[in-house]
């Protein structure tokens, strides 16, 4: 039987890396309130934290802003059933 490479794997994502940027530990869910105010904001501002998670105060960079759409992304698709 012949198993396909898992999509994450392949581009090369580190996990946790959102986690790590924004100081929130990696147990914890990331609000979807802050997501959405990562990618609103362009790069180079500086935002505050609408949640009492992690750092008070964020720069949005490219790559953060992407991190942020990536896991906004993978939040609304379906978990499959574990067995």
């Amino acid at each position: 039987m012949v198993r396909k490479k898992k999509f994450i794997a392949e581009i090369g994502l580190k996990k946790g890396a959102l986690s790590r940027q924004l100081g929130i530990p990696e147990k914890k869910n990331i609000p979807q309130k802050l997501l959405n105010k990562i990618i609103k904001a362009k790069a180079g501002q500086t935002i505050k934290n609408p949640s009492r998670l992690g750092k008070r105060k964020i720069k949005v960079t490219r790559l953060l802003e992407r991190r942020a759409i990536f896991a906004r992304t993978l939040k609304r698709l379906p978990r499959r059933k574990r067995r």
